[in-house]
């Protein structure tokens, strides 16, 4: 059975950093891209971040404050968002879909790729 489970979300000041993390099971990891989403209360899911294990392409609205990195030994991705702020509060999602590296225009257009499977994800929560 394959699985996508988020964790590390929670209440932060602004300000802070959190580190969220996927947890991935019942693929072959490496084959796989790892998409983070994630859904603000009244917005549409925006897309942050798709690494496969090559390569990483970010969101070019939300570059810089977002990094993630991928354990292949692990099976897990990890988001750490730096600098939060209020407006980052929302629901965050990982999602698996097959690595096709030689999509034309991946680095751009990944957002729009169909997810094959997605976790359920993990609420953040911004203070002010």
């Amino acid at each position: 059975e394959v699985q996508l489970v988020e964790s590390g979300g929670g209440l932060v000041q602004a300000g802070n950093s959190l580190r969220l993390s996927c947890a991935a099971s019942g693929f072959t990891f490496d084959e796989y891209a790892i998409a983070w989403f994630r859904q603000a209360p009244g917005k549409k899911r925006e897309g942050i971040s798709y690494s496969t294990k090559r390569i990483t392409y970010y969101s070019e609205s939300l570059k810089g404050r977002f990094t993630t990195s991928r354990d292949s030994a692990k099976y897990m991705v990890y988001l750490q968002i730096n600098n939060l702020k209020p407006e980052d509060t929302a629901v965050y999602y990982c999602a698996g879909v097959e690595a096709l590296d030689s999509i034309v225009g991946l680095s751009m257009l990944w957002p729009q790729r169909k997810m094959d499977y997605w976790g359920k994800g993990t609420l953040v929560t911004v203070s002010s």
